[in-house]
């Protein structure tokens, strides 16, 4: 393909809801081209039919000017057409490089070369500058490694048009900064990008043109150097949004601890009051998610000891957790959060089954009634309460996350990146309920990868390093560059 990839007037429709109506869609060579939109609003199915993983229910699409059926990603991977996903589709028991060159080895009269293939790999490694051992079992990798190995596949292919769908939501922003630069070198040598992502910032900075949907509908295209932030907001839900965090109410002085830790390994001493959000800050892997785990006894404590209003937490008991008024919403939605093949109302009703259980039987009424409730508070858009969970979209699938534990009602919230792979306006609406739940005296900890969200909800920052806290923050009183250098160098400056 060496002219532009043209989709016109594509319609696609699941289950009688229509979901794309007549969108169009230029993809230049040389040209990174960002498609955003809320959760809903369309992205990832266009994304899918641009790369043949869903057929549309109208409309065409032209390459090098003639009218081609991308009917398969078999299909599209013939006209150079490759998509790399958040969640990576690798073997994991092959290595680095079985999975770059799956499906199209290097053989003669049937037996592989694999020194053909290595060959092929080196100058795939040397044109990106990834750093992988290619005889490395691609389970071992890191999650930014192994979409590197996403990348390296497609490029072996001899993709002339690369989408990807929320590369970066996964990866810290070290991470996803190298991963857009290396983007718009691929862009430079002639590749079409296209990049869906819910960070706007990213979209702006990496992108030659910007794409906006909602819901199902084309909205805008324009040149991304004349967007904002606010202005793409705007764009994709048709009114201004506020896009700045609550301003968090103040906590009493005397306000009590709810909870309280001494002791573990990560942190010598740990309160949160009710009513106060407490933000856990760092580097990926310095033990944020470990401490959560640790409270709520979802990991097993070796040493130290947890309370909530002053009564003891057993070690490794979550249930014994959530009797105390413990709750954890967890990084991982579709891993650790939801129970996806089960529908959104049995989702909503997991954690809190025994009270309304009768003689050992749920008492559906009651579980409707009160599903139904808290999906109208947080607005989780479902054609069908009944359905799967898994029919969501990622915005709605995080709200009934939460919905889930605070049906019921608890007195400390525990929360793991929070607004991880959801759009802008979902993300103010989390931002709204985390400020509000600690209006209402929740105590809150919250763990983000994202420090602009760590410092704008935050009463107190405690920024970790190495699987210890390093230092602490009051309101105020940091700047994103003093939790970073917090972060790497265990000083702040």
């Amino acid at each position: 393909m060496t002219g532009p990839l043209l989709l016109e007037g594509i319609t696609k429709s699941y289950a009688g809801t229509t979901v794309l109506h007549g969108v169009d869609l230029r993809v230049e060579p040389g040209r990174m081209h960002g498609l955003v939109g809320e959760n809903g609003a369309g992205k990832s199915t266009l994304v899918k039919v641009l790369c043949g993983v869903t057929t549309p229910g109208a409309g065409r699409i032209v390459a090098d000017g003639r009218a081609v059926r991308l009917d398969s990603p078999r299909a599209a991977r013939a006209h150079g057409i490759a998509l790399v996903t958040q969640e990576v589709a690798l073997v994991p028991r092959l290595t680095v490089l079985e999975n770059v060159v799956l499906g199209r080895w290097a053989h003669r009269a049937g037996w592989w070369r694999p020194g053909a293939d290595r060959l092929l790999l080196d100058g795939l490694l040397g044109r990106t500058g990834f750093a992988l051992d290619a005889d490395r079992p691609v389970r071992e990798l890191p999650v930014a490694d192994q979409q590197r190995v996403e990348i390296l596949r497609a490029l072996a292919s001899g993709a002339r048009v690369l989408a990807l769908d929320e590369p970066t939501a996964l990866l810290p922003r070290t991470e996803a900064a190298r991963l857009l630069e290396l983007l718009g070198t691929l862009a430079a040598d002639g590749m079409a990008i296209v990049l869906v992502s819910h960070r706007l910032e990213e979209v702006l900075s990496a992108c030659d043109v910007v794409t906006v949907l909602r819901d199902g509908r084309h909205v805008l295209t324009a040149p991304a150097a004349g967007q904002t932030p606010r202005s793409l907001v705007q764009h994709m839900v048709g009114r201004p949004v506020e896009v700045l965090y609550p301003e968090p109410a103040p906590v009493a002085a005397d306000a009590p601890v709810v909870l309280s830790a001494t002791g573990l390994p990560q942190v010598e001493r740990l309160e949160v009051r009710a009513g106060e959000i407490v933000g856990l800050a760092g580097l990926t892997g310095s033990g944020r998610s470990a401490v959560l785990r640790l409270l709520f006894g979802a990991d097993r404590r070796t040493s130290g000891d947890v309370a909530v209003d002053g009564h003891p937490v057993r070690p490794a008991s979550p249930r014994h957790a959530m009797a105390r008024g413990m709750a954890l919403v967890p990084e991982s939605r579709k891993e650790q959060g939801l129970v996806l093949v089960r529908s959104l109302r049995e989702n909503l009703a997991l954690a809190g089954l025994s009270a309304r259980q009768r003689a050992g039987f749920v008492r559906r009424a009651a579980e409707a009634r009160e599903a139904g409730q808290w999906l109208d508070r947080l607005d989780v858009r479902a054609a069908d309460p009944k359905g799967r969970a898994a029919g969501l979209s990622g915005g709605n699938q995080q709200k009934a996350m939460f919905g889930k534990w605070l049906m019921r009602e608890p007195k400390v919230l525990l929360v793991d990146e929070p607004t991880r792979g959801v759009d802008v306006v979902v993300k103010v609406e989390i931002h709204r309920l985390l400020v509000g739940l600690a209006a209402r005296g929740v105590a809150v900890l919250m763990v983000s990868s994202e420090i602009e969200e760590v410092l704008g909800l935050s009463h107190r920052v405690l920024v970790m390093r190495g699987g210890r806290v390093a230092g602490e923050f009051a309101r105020g009183a940091a700047e994103r560059e003093d939790v970073m250098e917090l972060a790497f160098a265990g000083r702040p400056r």
